[in-house]
């Protein structure tokens, strides 16, 4: 059997086709699925919540998409045990959804995604790096301890907040699943002054994974901001090498395909 994943496209999603094109490239079978038709979702084994500006934000990043009717059979397979992925606006809908951290019940939030300190919109090549044991992250089956990842960190409101109790239990449980870092795994202050530097959050069963950078805007050599990018000008082959982003999807097709077949 082939496993199917939905990407879960909102009004105001944006980076829907980029995200399509990564799990295409690591060989699952994905196709967008809009907000107007929630009943055909069920068939899916997994869900991606894409990036953008889901309702233009309103009220707080990710809250009124958080209770579109889209997001009934998205929270009734995670608690089945569905692989769910939110990256950036997607990973801002599942913290209001209650899907991570998951200390509450659904749809009752205990942390969110916040303006960022600058008090402005920024767009920043980053690295994350992966702080829990891999086992807590079944969702990126086979991932290694401390992997990091390259992505951008394009958002308005990245910056996790909670009150400090909930900062400890996110810690103390093990739902702290990336950090900011540098390229060789340091970690550093995160670019939109999140509590713990957190780059990404996993509930406790370690099927729902909220990351807000976007691994799929550094998949391949042409994203790149370096000097990799201008030595490849004119080498189609290696302009369109796959790069570290895509190791990020690579993890999570394992998964799908583990789920499956299991």
């Amino acid at each position: 059997m082939t496993p199917q994943v939905a990407v879960v496209v909102f009004p105001g999603t944006n980076s829907e086709d980029e995200t399509l094109r990564a799990l295409h490239a690591v060989g699952l079978e994905a196709e967008l699925v809009h907000w107007s038709a929630p009943e055909s979702l069920a068939r899916f084994d997994a869900y991606v919540l894409p990036g953008g500006f889901a309702y233009e934000d309103r009220i707080r990043a990710g809250a009124v998409a958080a209770y579109d009717a889209v997001m009934d059979p998205v929270i009734e397979g995670a608690q089945a045990g569905k692989l769910v992925l939110g990256i950036c606006n997607g990973a801002q809908i599942l913290a209001e959804a209650g899907l991570v951290p998951g200390t509450a019940g659904v749809r009752r939030p205990t942390a969110a995604f916040a303006p960022n300190a600058s008090g402005r919109f920024q767009s920043v090549h980053v690295h994350v790096k992966l702080v829990v044991a891999p086992e807590r992250v079944p969702i990126l089956a086979g991932i290694e301890p401390g992997a990091v990842i390259p992505g951008w960190a394009s958002h308005g409101d990245g910056r996790l907040a909670a009150p400090a109790n909930e900062l400890e239990r996110i810690v103390s449980d093990g739902h702290l699943a990336f950090v900011y870092a540098d390229r060789d795994g340091n970690q550093v202050p995160a670019p939109n002054g999140a509590a713990l530097d957190c780059a990404g959050l996993v509930n406790r069963a370690g099927n729902v994974l909220a990351i807000m950078p976007h691994p799929e805007r550094d998949a391949w050599t042409y994203q790149h901001i370096d000097g990799s990018r201008d030595a490849a000008r004119g080498d189609t082959a290696a302009t369109l090498a796959p790069s570290g982003g895509i190791r990020f999807f690579e993890h999570f097709a394992r998964a799908v395909r583990g789920q499956v077949m299991a």
